[in-house]
């Protein structure tokens, strides 16, 4: 368990934080930067975020025993969900529940940037599984 600082309130600019992401076979290509996250801010109960995937590059498929949201902020792509692909564009929203493989390709000219969530304290508490690899280190 992680123990998360007394909550408060907070704001951030997303351009300011830290660049984090995979680039690699098996997980695909996505960069990302965490907004709120207990192990890095005052907060608890949500881990949100805003990730961008390339054109022509896909996030991968895969899982994680925790319910997520996407909210598409721009570009275009398919979001693929238990074998449903489903187009996306701004202002689009996404549900995926738990356990719920799924990935995210990036289709247009531009970068597909979107909004993550997690109901969860902190980013290092989702535990990502590849089905076409192994599970994230």
């Amino acid at each position: 368990r992680i123990d998360t600082p007394a909550s408060k309130p907070l704001v951030l600019n997303s351009d300011e934080l830290p660049q984090e992401g995979w680039n690699d076979p098996v997980r695909g290509a996505i960069s990302w930067r965490t907004i709120f996250s207990a192990d890095q801010t005052a907060t608890d109960s949500l881990t949100l975020g805003v990730a961008e995937v390339a054109p022509n590059a896909r996030f991968n498929r895969h899982c994680h025993p925790l319910v997520e949201v996407y909210y598409i902020l721009a570009g275009t792509g398919v979001v693929e969900i238990a074998d449903q692909h489903y187009p996306i564009s701004a202002g689009n929203a996404v549900f995926i529940p738990k356990n719920a493989i799924h990935a995210i390709y990036n289709t247009g000219q531009e970068p597909l940037r979107l909004i993550y969530a997690f109901a969860v304290n902190s980013f290092a508490e989702i535990h990502y599984s590849f089905p076409e690899g192994q599970a994230e280190p």
